[in-house]
């Protein structure tokens, strides 16, 4: 009798381990089931969570969450929490992250074309800029494309302005001081104009200017905002000058990774983002302008005089420009000046 137990006790305890296996299997099976269904992205941005690109890219990410019903999930890294803004590029093109976004003239040194939108005064009006971003977006998606990126959408700037702490009339007032550049071509401004370029990021403006790394920058005036431009700086002059692009971008192997249906929620969300983004950077434009003067900062309109220094500039620029660019760059000039609002 005690053999009988034990043989049953034994024969019972080994069903019960096999249903604990199945189970555990089949948990396990779910799991990887789950696993396999949702896809985990990084993105990283230099831009704090209130400037109107971050605010955008966050709609963007909740828009792409919802239409895929959560198959793609992307964790945002804003304020260069994760990577900074030059080598934000780098880290999509390497696949240490997925998706980023790029004030895409920062990477002109790699090919002239990105930095196109901020030539000076080359496109200094809405209409203006619109007519060039149509024009240059197949010949920078084209160059993006053999570097293993793809763009999803652009974003521009609000018009840029000069920061100082004394008023600015003529282009000799800005002559010696050291100037906040951040690309090619703000430092090549800031020569023409007989200022002294220094690089800084933006994460770094407000201690360089309390420092005295830097005493003047052209920048728009969501930047002045978001940097706290009244603790630094009194005179803001708004000259217009151009309005350059942000780029968000994504690595090419992770976006062909996916099946179709995510891609294509993927790339319908981005043509929205695109349309949200401009509304926010029109609005921006005026709103943030209002921010500055209300805590205390002199808004000045540009004399007639310092405009035509600074088209001056812009012209002597944009001539440099095509010269780097080759015929490809006369080619998308021509496009672009044919393209203007007559």
């Amino acid at each position: 009798m005690r053999c009988w137990r034990r043989d049953s006790e034994i024969a019972r305890e080994d069903s019960m381990m096999l249903r604990r296996t199945a189970l555990a299997a089949a948990m396990l099976a779910i799991g990887f089931g789950t696993a396999e269904a949702q896809t985990r992205w990084t993105m990283a941005t230099a831009y704090a969570e209130g400037n109107f690109h971050t605010r955008n890219i966050r709609a963007f990410i909740e828009d792409v969450q919802q239409a895929t019903s959560g198959r793609l999930q992307i964790q945002l890294h804003p304020a260069a929490s994760l990577l900074t803004m030059p080598n934000i590029k780098r880290g999509v093109q390497t696949g240490q992250i997925q998706l980023g976004e790029v004030l895409l003239s920062v990477h002109g040194n790699e090919d002239p074309f990105f930095e196109l939108d901020s030539v000076p005064f080359l496109a200094d009006t809405w209409e203006a800029t619109a007519a060039l971003d149509r024009v240059s977006q197949p010949f920078i998606r084209a160059r993006l494309d053999r570097q293993g990126v793809l763009p999803l959408y652009m974003v521009p700037w609000p018009s840029q302005a000069f920061y100082t702490r004394a008023e600015v009339r003529t282009a000799e007032d800005l002559r010696g001081l050291r100037f906040r550049t951040y690309n090619v071509l703000t430092q090549r401004m800031a020569e023409l104009l007989g200022a002294v370029p220094v690089t800084v990021q933006v994460a770094e403006i407000p201690q360089a200017f309390a420092t005295g790394v830097i005493a003047a920058m052209f920048t728009s005036a969501q930047t002045g905002v978001d940097t706290s431009a009244w603790d630094y700086a009194r005179y803001f002059t708004d000259v217009g000058g151009m309005r350059a692009r942000n780029l968000v971008l994504v690595n090419a192997r992770a976006f062909r990774a996916l099946d179709e249906a995510t891609r294509t929620a993927l790339t319908e969300a981005a043509g929205r983002a695109a349309t949200r983004g401009l509304e926010f950077a029109r609005a921006a434009e005026g709103e943030m302008v209002e921010r500055l003067r209300s805590r205390g900062m002199q808004v000045r309109e540009p004399s007639a005089a310092f405009m035509a220094q600074l088209r001056e500039v812009g012209a002597r620029q944009t001539q440099e420009w095509v010269q780097r660019a080759g015929p490809e760059g006369q080619q998308v000039l021509d496009a672009y000046r044919a393209a203007l609002p007559r």
